[in-house]
């Protein structure tokens, strides 16, 4: 199981925020791309980048700190946020990210989604953030009308790489993951998912790992690394 550890991009600074609030930004590092050095250091094999404020936009904002990033660590990235055209998805990953993750327009434009799955197998994620069980988009900003459940189900045969699910009621709160709901989805589905959300402490590794069988190969960590909660070397070491 891969631990990722997260950046989220705003104003170019690293932040985090608490339940998805941009109001409610913590700056943990002014040099994001300092920060990716400090854990590729740590031991970790992939990173977990979020432009919020391209999420918010609608196209990339944080480039600047994203291609920072790239050029100063080796390890691969995931990156998230704005990312709505082909356009955008080809320049990306032109540019180095391994992998980016759609969400908005996994809603709004599914054929696209599953047009990038064809053009690019293994470099496409999705990402499905709910609220209450459904779906938000464009920066959580606004909450539709579907299920994660029935979003996912909807990709099923498009050959995504993961499907990345957040709880945005648990982001960054420190709460704990929901490992029901993410358990019940990997159960659901073929495609690999990756936990996201109120990951606080080792007990929430260990409780992931144990349901590794269902579905689950991978959690992103976020506050909990920033503020001490998890370490790096035995988090690494309870997912190996």
């Amino acid at each position: 199981m891969i631990l990722y550890p997260a950046i989220d991009l705003k104003n170019g600074q690293c932040v985090r925020l608490l339940r998805g609030d941009m109001e409610k930004a913590t700056v943990f590092n002014d040099d994001p791309a300092a920060q990716a050095r400090v854990f590729q250091e740590a031991g970790f094999q992939w990173l977990h980048l979020v432009d919020l404020d391209g999420a918010i936009e609608g196209n990339a904002v944080n480039s600047t700190a994203v291609r920072n990033i790239l050029s100063e660590v080796t390890l691969p990235a995931q990156l998230g946020g704005g990312i709505r055209n082909m356009e955008a998805i080809d320049r990306w990953l032109e540019a180095g990210i391994a992998r980016v993750i759609l969400g908005t327009i996994a809603l709004e434009d599914p054929a696209l989604v599953k047009a990038a799955c064809k053009a690019y197998p293994g470099k496409i994620a999705i990402g499905i953030d709910a609220r209450n069980g459904m779906v938000a988009v464009k920066g959580w900003v606004e909450t539709s009308t579907i299920s994660a459940m029935e979003l996912a189900l909807r990709f099923e045969d498009a050959g995504a790489a993961a499907i990345v699910f957040t709880d945005i009621d648990r982001d960054g709160a420190m709460g704990g993951v929901n490992l029901d709901a993410t358990v019940d989805l990997a159960f659901a589905l073929s495609t690999p998912v990756i936990a996201s959300g109120g990951v606080s402490s080792l007990h929430d590794l260990k409780a992931l790992k144990a349901e590794e069988q269902s579905g689950i190969n991978g959690v992103i960590v976020g506050r909990a690394l920033y503020d001490g909660g998890i370490q790096a070397k035995p988090a690494l070491e309870v997912l190996k």
